[in-house]
């Protein structure tokens, strides 16, 4: 075979993740498969079921599963004579009467039946490099379809997380105003009292105000995010409450988070895996180019019957003699052909899908780059933010005594009432970050997850569409094996790409 085999490009692989070595994160091997039950909530772990049996961006993915493996069906029958047909034909004649007295009947019919076929050999592997690459094609689809259930996976959880963080944060809103509602309470009567001025009223039903402000703002984001869920999931907005009732908690991984060397992300995250399946796929397309620069070698032949009732004086010919043995014929034999002058189109084919491979090595360098970067803004993003949130727990600790102290030592008259205004303003915006927060440490984490290429290994062992698809695509179209139970169950990705064969036997 002409062209260049397929070889795995090179790229660059840190032996390290830059932060590791610090509490909270553990170097070894691990299973990233259900990655989401290290947080320990069931109705998290429902919905990534459900967005994975019914997201339909997905389903859409495996559907062109099924559109690659038929794309390598018609690179396979290429392998074999491309063109042949069976045929049978009549006409009707009635020959001219100004060329002159015909020597036979002018009006006749003749009648041929038979078969003929043509087949280019496959010399120079034009043919098989169409499989090869049509092979790593199919992979690559698999590859995206890993990819997109990554994504989805990750969305999921984040958006659940999203979901507890704003209903904490409406639930610790309203425990702000009812602190707030006793402050005005307990105002107004010392104002009533003779006590203290309307300023201190005026404060604290600013103060209030301000912070049931915060309740419609925060139900619309929680409302919003609720519904980019349920798409997510493939369901109505409304069908969606049912799945997320339980305790309002922002889901959080107590043990320590496994992290493996870099060099294992490469051969886990689909998407890597997707942009070396994409060099696989055009490496071959160079020779596919190539072969048209050398001569194409080819085999005919046709065989058939071939009979008329035109006749010429003292015979008798007739259409029922279609299968006698002076009716029959036959021809065979190679061809040769070579597009000798093809002024530079075949040679700058070839340096087009040249650039085209360098194209794909390149993206796939970028890809490994974009994985580590991942991974390394993931690491610090959730390292930072549980640091955050420590510190923010014990401002807010601290806040609750100081709201409490200070409500004590204002009736009491030993304060003014802007102290205690101060303290729960404070109160009111750490416990609110504190809150967002604990729901960004744990979005971090996901994307950790997402980032190390975790997710893609529940449909290990799985069907890629679901059974009413597959008896609708059925009743409209032949796909024959294409929709066997064992075909459209997705295999383990294999590590040896490329490393495949050239001829398989064509899907009669």
């Amino acid at each position: 075979m002409v062209g260049p085999d397929f070889v795995k490009p090179e790229a660059p692989v840190a032996e390290e993740w830059t932060e590791i070595e610090v509490p909270g994160l553990v170097k070894g091997k691990t299973d990233y498969s259900a990655w989401w039950e290290a947080f320990d909530d069931p109705v998290l772990n429902q919905l990534i079921e459900k967005a994975y049996q019914q997201n339909l961006t997905l389903e859409v993915a495996g559907l062109r599963i099924l559109q690659a493996r038929a794309q390598l069906g018609i690179a396979i029958g290429s392998l074999y004579p491309q063109k042949q047909r069976a045929y049978g034909e009549y006409a009707a004649n009635q020959q001219s009467e100004s060329l002159g007295t015909p020597v036979f009947d002018p009006q006749y019919g003749s009648l041929g039946l038979g078969f003929d076929a043509a087949w280019e050999l496959d010399v120079w592997g034009k043919y098989r490099r169409s499989v090869e690459s049509g092979a790593a094609n199919l992979e690559a689809t698999i590859a995206g379809y890993d990819d997109i259930l990554v994504s989805i996976t990750a969305e999921a959880a984040r958006s659940y997380i999203q979901i507890r963080t704003f209903e904490k944060r409406l639930e610790i809103t309203q425990e702000n105003v009812e602190i707030q509602e006793r402050s005005l309470a307990l105002a107004l009567a010392r104002f009533e009292g003779g006590e203290v001025s309307k300023l201190d009223v005026t404060q604290a039903r600013s103060l209030l105000y301000n912070t049931k402000a915060l309740v419609p703002s925060l139900q619309t984001s929680l409302e919003q995010t609720k519904n980019a869920l349920a798409i997510l999931l493939g369901v109505l907005p409304g069908e969606l409450e049912i799945m997320i009732t339980g305790p309002v908690k922002i889901p959080e991984v107590s043990q320590d988070i496994i992290v493996e060397l870099p060099a294992e992300l490469l051969r886990r995250r689909p998407d890597v895996r997707l942009a070396e399946l994409r060099v696989a796929a055009q490496s071959p397309q160079i020779g596919i180019a190539k072969a048209d620069l050398y001569p194409h070698f080819s085999l005919f032949g046709a065989i058939g019957w071939k009979a008329t009732n035109a006749s010429f004086p003292g015979e008798d010919n007739s259409l029922g003699d279609i299968f006698s043995s002076k009716s029959l014929f036959w021809t065979a034999g190679p061809s040769i052909s070579w597009d000798i002058f093809n002024y530079g189109r075949i040679k700058n084919r070839v340096r087009a899908e040249d650039a085209l491979f360098q194209q794909t090595v390149v993206k796939y360098r970028n890809s490994v780059l974009d994985a580590h970067k991942e991974v390394e803004n993931a690491i610090v993003a959730f390292l930072r933010s549980r640091e955050e949130e420590t510190f923010l727990k014990g401002s807010v600790e601290s806040s609750e005594e100081s709201v409490r102290l200070s409500l004590l030592q204002y009736e009491e008259g030993l304060l003014d009432f802007q102290r205690v205004l101060d303290t729960q303003r404070v109160l009111s915006t750490q416990a609110n970050r504190w809150s967002g927060t604990q729901g960004r440490v744990s979005t971090n984490l996901v994307a950790l997850y997402k980032a190390l290429g975790g997710g893609w290994q529940i449909r290990i062992g799985k069907e890629v569409i679901d059974a009413d698809t597959r008896e609708e695509m059925t009743k409209r179209t032949d796909w024959g094996r294409l929709l066997d139970s064992e075909a459209v169950t997705l295999p383990e990705p294999s590590e040896k790409v490329g490393e495949r064969g050239n001829w398989h036997r064509p899907d009669w």
